[in-house]
This record gives C-alpha cells, sequence and structure tokens, in this order.
C-alpha cells in the first residue's frame, strides 16, 4: 500500500463572461416573444427571470463560458460552437488538456511521466473515442485513458478511482481531468436552470509518495470515499436512445431531454446527505469539522453549502474555512470544488485537514480527505 499525494493541479476559466443582467434580458425578451404566442393558442403564460432571484436563489451572480455567441440570442439561446472534422482536436480534450498542462506543469512531472489518463466530467462530448484517449494522444502520455463521469461528483470520483489505482500499485501517475461544457447542454428557456451553470476545466496529477520522500506543498490524500442514492431530481435524458423515441429519429426534439431540476427537493435531500457524508467520514478518521482546517465544497448553490456547514459546526462558517467561487463562475458541475482547492490551499500549514467534498446528480457524493505536507 502506497502513500499517494495530488502533486499537481491545475484549472482553467474560460475568459468570455455573462452577467445575470444580460442573462435575464435575453430570457425575458424571449418570454415575452413566447407569452404573445401563447395569449393566441391560451397556453400558461411564461413568469419572467429577474437577477436578484438569481442570487437569492444560487448566489451566482456571473459565469464564465466556453463560447458566448448565441446564448444570448433570444431567437438561438444556445452557444454556437461549430464542429470539427474528426482529425482535429475536440473541444472538451482542447478543454482539458488546458488545464492538464498546468496540473502536470504544477507537479513538476513531463507529460510522458503521465501512465493513465482518466476524463471524468459530468458531459461528455461524445461516446468514443474516449475523450482521454484523444487527450492521451494530444499530451504525448503513456499507457491509456478512459472516460467516466458521476454528475458533478465526477472529479471527486475519480480522485477515488485514481488514488486506490495508484495506492495499489497498479499505475505510477495518475492525471484526473474534468473539463466542464455544461452549457451546450443546457436549456437556457428553462426559468429554473438557465442561470445555474458556467464553463470550466480542471485536472489533478495523482501519484504515490516514495519511502522518506519529501513534497511539502502538496496533499497527501489519506482516503477517498463515494456515495450513491437513485433520484430523478436532477436528471438529463439526452443520451443514445433519444432518436429512438422520435417520430422521424433524424430530426431530434430537445424538448425534455436537457438538464431538469427540482431545485427545493435537491436542496433539501442533498443538504441532509451531504451533512451526514462529512460528519461519518470524518468520524471514521477520529475528526471533527472543527479539526478540519478547509472545506473545498461542491460549488452549486450558496445557501447549500451554508446549511450543510452550520450543521456540522453548529454555527456559520465563513469564506476562509469553506470558499467558494460560485459568485463569480457559477456552477462549473465537476469543476468547481477543485477551483476552489487551487485558488485557496497556499497558506495552508503542514500537518492541515482539508476535505474535498462535491454532492450532485445520482444523487452521488465524492470525498477526499487531505493533509498537507
Amino acid at each position: 500500500m502506497h502513500r499517494v499525494i495530488i502533486s499537481g493541479i491545475g484549472a482553467e476559466i474560460p475568459k468570455p463572461v455573462i452577467t445575470n443582467e444580460e442573462l435575464v434580458a435575453s430570457f425575458n425578451a424571449w418570454v415575452d416573444t413566447e407569452n404573445a404566442r401563447r395569449q393566441d393558442t391560451g397556453e400558461t403564460l411564461l413568469q419572467k427571470s429577474d437577477a436578484d432571484f438569481i442570487v437569492h436563489a444560487s448566489g451566482v451572480k456571473s459565469r464564465h463560458v466556453v463560447e458566448r455567441e448565441g446564448i444570448l440570442d433570444p431567437t438561438r439561446m444556445a452557444p454556437r460552437i461549430p464542429a470539427r472534422p474528426d482529425d482535429a482536436l475536440s473541444l472538451q480534450a482542447e478543454f482539458g488538456i488546458a488545464s492538464a498542462r498546468k496540473a502536470i506543469d504544477h507537479a513538476g512531472a513531463d507529460a510522458s511521466d503521465i501512465d493513465l489518463v482518466i476524463c471524468s466530467s459530468s458531459h461528455q462530448q461524445r461516446p468514443y473515442p474516449a475523450i482521454a484517449i484523444e487527450m492521451q494522444e494530444a499530451l504525448g502520455t503513456r499507457g491509456a485513458g478512459f472516460d467516466m463521469g458521476l454528475g458533478c461528483s465526477s472529479a471527486a470520483a475519480a480522485l477515488h478511482m485514481a488514488v486506490n489505482l495508484v495506492r495499489s500499485g497498479a499505475h505510477k501517475r495518475i492525471l484526473v481531468t474534468t473539463p466542464e461544457i455544461i452549457t451546450g447542454h443546457l436549456n437556457f428557456r428553462d426559468r429554473q436552470t438557465h442561470f445555474i451553470f458556467g464553463d470550466a476545466s480542471v485536472s489533478m496529477v495523482v501519484e504515490g509518495l516514495a519511502q522518506g520522500e519529501k513534497r511539502p506543498g502538496r496533499f497527501e490524500v489519506l482516503d477517498t470515499r463515494i456515495w450513491t442514492q437513485m433520484s430523478n431530481n436532477i436528471r438529463t435524458n439526452l443520451g443514445y436512445h433519444t432518436r429512438t423515441a422520435q417520430d422521424d429519429p433524424y430530426m431530434i426534439d430537445l424538448e425534455g431531454n436537457l438538464i431538469k431540476q427540482v431545485g427545493n427537493k435537491v436542496f433539501k435531500e442533498v443538504t441532509v446527505a451531504g451533512h451526514k457524508f462529512i460528519v461519518e467520514f470524518l468520524a471514521e478518521h477520529g475528526l471533527t469539522p472543527q479539526a478540519v482546517r478547509r472545506f473545498w465544497l461542491h460549488q452549486a448553490n450558496a445557501r447549500m453549502n451554508a446549511m450543510i456547514l452550520k450543521l456540522a459546526f453548529g454555527h456559520d462558517v465563513g469564506h476562509d474555512r469553506a470558499p467558494m467561487v460560485l459568485e463569480r463562475l457559477g456552477n462549473t458541475a465537476g469543476a468547481g470544488a477543485i477551483i476552489a482547492l487551487s485558488e485557496n490551499h497556499a497558506d495552508m500549514k503542514p500537518g492541515d485537514h482539508g476535505l474535498i467534498c462535491a454532492f450532485g446528480a445520482g444523487y452521488s457524493i465524492g470525498g477526499a480527505l487531505l493533509r498537507m505536507l
């Protein structure tokens, strides 16, 4: 059994930004047009969105996106991302490589030192060839690559996989990458979800720690854990069989197949499950929440994180203990907790404990208990 560390972390945030005000203006313009049509047909009229409502409901004020063009056009409301030829690098692989190179450089390694690539994200661009294999080819890593996913717990689940593969001796140095391009799959005409998500890519290098080796400033992974429970409250139905349900399988109707969420149920149920997961996971290692220096939680909802931590600590917990990046980035799915880690760890001291904990569709929860070397 090998000691395992996260030797490198990299995050890539796309430059284009969309504010709540811009998103609301586009959404409300579409609602005006749609309601004019519905008045003629007798259908139920739609409710407009509001920037203050978005902040209250989620804590999000802006989000970064891979491509702005098309999203704010009320006649389109989806990013305009041209298809690439098969012999060109895919957008998701390109996005993953951007954070991967940063993680590999941070680890002080070369791409050829990597012997496995795991690409784990909530939405994959295609089923095959695996994005991880495409990244392996472009980066020049050795060994193999495969894709996986567990909703917004994808990065934590892949970390769980990588740590245990290294610990067992099956692999020496693994690249975990989570390129999340969620805006391509988001229904910008759904008032409950159109404001939630943003795009981001993160990567981590996971490797063994040799006997007597010193890696100050890096995190030893003491343990990892994943938990799942079936729920339809966060769901997408767009998949390989979508066309088979259409009258014309060559004209796919996306209605009902994009991301949908029952927000109030998710909030209540995930808050309870997340608190229970954290307290029990730490207790297995003789720790209480008070003994953990920093929590890097899933960046989905500011109120949810605040409630989970208040249940765990018995009082409100601030940004220093549990940093948030949600306000400026939106929910970046599997990438969010790792961005919080990347931006908020340099001040930690040797021996300090930290906890990664992500939760999302499934339901699923993934956690990793870290200690600063």
